[in-house]
């Protein structure tokens, strides 16, 4: 029989030292850990993808392209943007990227885009 949250939170106040705390903090942290990694599990190498509007800065937002490699804790990747958002992204007054005309397909620098700011799409 599952347990509630509030028997869960009874348990904790009722831990007797910091060390007891400290373990129920861990198996949160390597719980959530694993739920995020669940979450994100389709966004892979070639994946198409968009920014979602929780990623900063403003001028990346909606922008589309393709999942590049994830990173060696799988929390963000690289993101090569298409044709139409490298335009975007050029003519963005608000950016601070500087892209070469003739550049087709911008991959942004930096370590990557966080996963959880990546939204699959259709072709």
């Amino acid at each position: 029989m599952p347990i509630g949250i509030s028997e869960v939170r009874a348990y904790i106040s009722q831990l007797p030292d910091a060390a007891a705390v400290g373990a129920v903090q861990e198996a949160c942290a390597t719980r959530l850990g694993e739920l995020d990694s669940a979450a994100y599990n389709g966004i892979t190498a070639g994946s198409r993808a968009r920014i979602t509007d929780s990623l900063r800065p403003a001028c990346l937002r909606r922008l589309t392209g393709t999942v590049q490699e994830r990173n060696r804790t799988g929390t963000r990747a690289g993101f090569l943007l298409d044709e139409n958002s490298t335009r975007l992204l050029r003519t963005d007054p608000r950016s601070r990227y500087r892209i070469p005309e003739d550049t087709k397909r911008y991959r942004l620098p930096g370590n990557g885009v966080p996963v959880s700011c990546l939204e699959l799409i259709e072709d």
